[in-house]
Order: C-alpha cells, then sequence, then structure tokens
C-alpha cells in the first residue's frame, strides 16, 4: 500500500512539472548520447587536461583580491572543469565568475550548495528558503517543486548551473551533528515525495541537481567534515531505509548524486575505506546495482573523513578509480591530476576511464547551453534576485509549515481586549512575532528574556505575570543554524516548566528536536511548533494565533514519547 502511495505522488509531481515548464530533453540520455559540440572540445584537450575536466575548485569572494587572483591562477594553469563558490557577495561572485570564465578554455561547472537556496551562502542579500526539516512539515508538494523552480532561476541569474541539493538522507538521529535541520525528516516516503518535488523543480528550471549525501547520511553521531563515521548497520536495512530515497529519485531521473565520506563495513569491508572512494559501493552498487547513469561527485575531498586514512592526494586518484565523475575541492589539484596521471601509466585506471567521464562532463556543459557562453550581467542584479514573488512565496512556505501539536481550542478562545503577556525567551530584543501580535491586542505586555538570564530576571517576569489571564510564549533559537539541544540556561528551563503548567500558547521557533530537551514543556496546554527562527516563520505563527491562518504542517520527525512523526492538528 505505501509503495503504491509513493509510486502515485512520483507520478503527480512529474506530470505536475510537465506542464509548468518548458520540454527540455531530458539529462540521463542526452549526457550519455553523442554530440558533435562534445567531440570537438574533447579533440582539443591534451591528457592532462581532460583529467582536470574531472576536478572542481574551491571559490570565495569575500577573501580579498590576493585569494581571488590566487584562484584565478589555479583556473588558468590547470583548466579545471568546474569550481564551486561559498561566501561573498551576488555582485562579486558575479565578476569572480566572469573572470574565471573568461580564463578557462572550456566552460566552467559553476556550483554551490544552496539547499534553502542562495541565502545559504549569501544569507545578508539574498533570500533563505526554509530548511529541509521545516519543507518536511508542509503537506504541499507543489509549493516545493514551486520553490525549486525560483532557485533556478537565482542560480541561473547568478552564472551558477549545479546545486548540491536537495539533501535526501533521512535523519532519524536526532543527534546527527551534520544533517538534521537539513533533512525533510524521518520518514523515506516523506523524505522522497519531498526530495522529488524539489529536484524537479530545480531540473525544470535548467540545473544540475546533486542528491546527497550517498549511501545516507542521517543515522550518524559524527560529522564527517572532522573524522571518519562508520555505519555499522546491515547492507539490507541500508538498501531498505537509507538508499530508499535515492533509489526512487533516480528512477525519476536524477542528474547527479554526491556520495558521502562514511566507512560502511557492511557494503565494503575494506578498514577505514570511505564510501567516497569505494569502488563497490559507487560502480557496483549505485551505478549497476541502482542504475544512475548521471553524474557521480564526491564530497569535498579536504574533509578529514576521506583524507584521514589516504592523505597526499591518495584519496583523489582513488575517488576516480571508483567511477566518480566529479571531484569536489581536492587539497591539491595540480598534484592530484598528476597522480592521476600517473595512475594511468601504472594501469590503476585506463585512459578509456577518464574519456567517458569527461564526455559525459563535456556533454553535460552542452545541456546547460555553455557551448553559447555569457557573461554575467550585473545590472540590477540585486533586485533580480530578490524578487517581490519569490519573498510572497517563502511566507507561503513557512505558512504551511506551522504545526499545531496541541491546543487548537485554546488558540481559538484567545481574547484580544485582554490583558495579554507575550513573552520571548532566548533573544535580547522585541521579536517580530511580539510585534504583529501587539497590533491586534489591546493590552499586550512585551517580556524578553536571554538564553542566559539571571534568576532575578526570571522573578521579576514570573511575578509580574500573576496579574495576567493569557500569556503567550515564545521560544528562540537565535544562533545560526538551529541545533537540537536549545542553549538556554537552567534557571530558563525551570521558568519554562513553571509556564508550561499555566494556561499558555507556546511558539517554537527552533529545530523540533529542542522540545525532548524541555522537560514539562508537554504539559502545555497549546503547542505550535515552527521550527526556524526566521521572521518568515513568527509571521506565520502570528497569523495562527491572530486566527487568520489554520496550522497544516506535520511533524516530519519524533521527538519523544509526547510528540511523533505525523502529529499534527
Amino acid at each position: 500500500m505505501l509503495k503504491k502511495k509513493i509510486v502515485i505522488v512520483l507520478n503527480f509531481v512529474l506530470l505536475w512539472s510537465a506542464a509548468f515548464t518548458q520540454q527540455r530533453e531530458a539529462f540521463i540520455p542526452f549526457i550519455n548520447s553523442q554530440h558533435a559540440w562534445v567531440d570537438s572540445v574533447f579533440n582539443t584537450l591534451s591528457d592532462k587536461e581532460k583529467v582536470a575536466q574531472l576536478f572542481m575548485v574551491r571559490a570565495h569572494s569575500n577573501l580579498g583580491q590576493r585569494y581571488i587572483d590566487s584562484v584565478a591562477g589555479v583556473v588558468q594553469r590547470e583548466q579545471l572543469g568546474g569550481m564551486v563558490l561559498f561566501q561573498g557577495g551576488p555582485k562579486r561572485h558575479a565578476q569572480v565568475i566572469n573572470r574565471y570564465q573568461r580564463l578557462s578554455k572550456v566552460p566552467l561547472l559553476v556550483a554551490f550548495d544552496g539547499e534553502w537556496g542562495l541565502g545559504m551562502r549569501l544569507p545578508d542579500s539574498t533570500i533563505s528558503f526554509p530548511y529541509q526539516m521545516t519543507l518536511g512539515a508542509i503537506q504541499n508538494e507543489t509549493l516545493i517543486y514551486q520553490m525549486g523552480r525560483e532557485i533556478a532561476r537565482d542560480f541561473k541569474r547568478l552564472g551558477m548551473n549545479i546545486n548540491f541539493a536537495p539533501v535526501v538522507d533521512i535523519n532519524n538521529n536526532p543527534r546527527n551533528p551534520v544533517i538534521n535541520f537539513r533533512s525533510f525528516g524521518e520518514d523515506k516516503q516523506n523524505v522522497t515525495r519531498k526530495g522529488l518535488a524539489y529536484m524537479r523543480g530545480m531540473m525544470d528550471g535548467g540545473l544540475v541537481v546533486s542528491l546527497k549525501h550517498f549511501p545516507g547520511h542521517g543515522d550518524t553521531e559524527t560529522d564527517s567534515h572532522y573524522d571518519l563515521p562508520t555505519l555499522k548497520f546491515t547492507a539490507g536495512r541500508l538498501d531498505s531505509l537509507e538508499m530508499y530515497p535515492f533509489r526512487e529519485l533516480i528512477k525519476a531521473g536524477a542528474s547527479g548524486v554526491m556520495v558521502a565520506h562514511m566507512n560502511i563495513p557492511s557494503l565494503d569491508n575494506t578498514p577505514n575505506l570511505p564510501s567516497s572512494i569505494s569502488k563497490h559501493i559507487i560502480t557496483d552498487i549505485l551505478k549497476s546495482r541502482l542504475g544512475f547513469q548521471g553524474l557521480t561527485f564526491t564530497d569535498a575531498m579536504d574533509m578529514r573523513g576521506v583524507v584521514k586514512h589516504f592523505g597526499n592526494g591518495e584519496a583523489d586518484v582513488r575517488a576516480i578509480i571508483a567511477g566518480n565523475d566529479l571531484l569536489e575541492l581536492s587539497e591539491n589539484s595540480g598534484r592530484a591530476i598528476n597522480m592521476v596521471l600517473q595512475a594511468i601509466k601504472q594501469k590503476r585506471l585506463t585512459q578509456r576511464d577518464i574519456d567517458v567521464r569527461v564526455k559525459k562532463i563535456l556533454a553535460t556543459k552542452y545541456w546547460l547551453g555553455l557551448d553559447q557562453m555569457q557573461q554575467v550581467d550585473t545590472t540590477n542584479l540585486y533586485g533580480n534576485l530578490n524578487r517581490p514573488q519569490t519573498a510572497a512565496l517563502n511566507q507561503r512556505l513557512a505558512d504551511a509549515s506551522v504545526t499545531l501539536l496541541k491546543g487548537d481550542s485554546l488558540i481559538k478562545a484567545l481574547d484580544y481586549t485582554k490583558r495579554t503577556a507575550i513573552i520571548g525567551i532566548g533573544l535580547t530584543e522585541i521579536s517580530e512575532f511580539q510585534n504583529m501580535l501587539g497590533w491586534r491586542f489591546d493590552n499586550p505586555m512585551y517580556y524578553v528574556l536571554s538564553p542566559n538570564a539571571t534568576a532575578n530576571d526570571v522573578a521579576m517576569v514570573a511575578n509580574e505575570l500573576r496579574g495576567y489571564r493569557q500569556i503567550i510564549v515564545a521560544l528562540h533559537d537565535n544562533r545560526s543554524r538551529p541545533r537540537s539541544i536549545l542553549h538556554y540556561n537552567g534557571t530558563i528551563r525551570l521558568f519554562i516548566n513553571e509556564l508550561a503548567n499555566m494556561n499558555s500558547v507556546f511558539c517554537v521557533f527552533a529545530n523540533p528536536y529542542s522540545l525532548a530537551g524541555l522537560p514539562g514543556v508537554e504539559q502545555a496546554k497549546s503547542i505550535l511548533v515552527c521550527y526556524q527562527n526566521d521572521d518568515i516563520m513568527q509571521r506565520a505563527a502570528a497569523k495562527v494565533i491572530l486566527k487568520r491562518l489554520t496550522p497544516s504542517g506535520r511533524l516530519p520527525v519524533t521527538i519523544n514519547a509526547f510528540f511523533r512523526y505525523g502529529d499534527g492538528k
């Protein structure tokens, strides 16, 4: 029954996307076919330049001119296949893209980690869409498809053509330090539905996407940026759970897959071998068993998860032997290129291994229209990247995610004429949420308590609350990423327990897992989960309190015995 349901949803999204996009030749058959432009470019490349097409260099536009010039030197000297952009500003990004493209004999692939859009790396000047955990609560995948289309428009406007998204890891471990809120949640069907909608929106908008992090990084407590995680699950468990979204989205035409740095003995028992350089995991499982014929990316090759046991360029060589098409962020791409050429001489690789991948990469560039390379126009760039319709969609996504765990009747009974205390916890100033409610309530009083408020601060607020019959409590996580445990001191936690036993409405602008670290909060009469501390989420919650919005979100993860996957009124 579940399989039938997921197939129906997949077909619906595919049909929906076809109705709202111009006809574009399917990516997978295109890059695996012969093209005159590809052959003409391929024939101009030296053996060294062919190998260089498999590498992508790191680029920033916020680290000064000396750094920008150094990357320009790498691009010109090594003639790499692409680059991955990180922090900076839109106009500076456009300028470095234009400069590096001019220096490249073959147009560059330009990639970006934009899981929640450009705002993931450019938060001060572009729109940040909701985190994937927030999107996991939404019951209307069409909104997520539309988000993918908008993100594709932003990428193309800035001269970028690959998004390392969506994350289709199944986060069933609340202590996961690296995926967590970046996942759509713990349910494989929900992750697949959301991932498909997001993927299809971006691909219909002309982007190459990269599902990540194969074969699944959701159930680990080790961050592969800093060490090599080990997954001790059986091959059967991995196949039925972690790989499920990858398998389904590969069937739906996914253009790219990124392979994680994880040691998985049940799939490859070579000691300390990361999945990203395992030929069995990449060639035998991903490509042969799952039938993937798109682009296979490594996760960043400068991460400790891969170089800890395979340093000095050996990881790069093994990544290509394993079957990867593109290597992201080698520690030293010049060294790696020479080592790959040496590996061919040593017969660890064949020239055909390289040629097949180079032609696939060139075909990708042709599919993206890079055969007719144009400079990024910086005129009105900020305006183009901050469109009113995009902001409106962003608010609709936030509105659709708000999840009412309990207490609909208490919210309906709120009287705007009564004295109302509106408490913001975890902040140092009045919030957007409080301001929105203040316009409607006749007698509101705002209170703000920082994460480290003193006992005296809390006592003052507690004493004043005796004069209020209505209390609205907002719990905020003001850190840049919403973690599973709130950074509140013990005094604040005890006060939250007291508030939960009053006639209070709780709005949680934080990672949903954080509720598990607040003993007693389950006693609250009303709880709204709003997932993150953005203004769009605060406005959405305010709409619910003001009875302008009926919450429709469903919890995408299990928090504890009180709050489980799928909960929501």
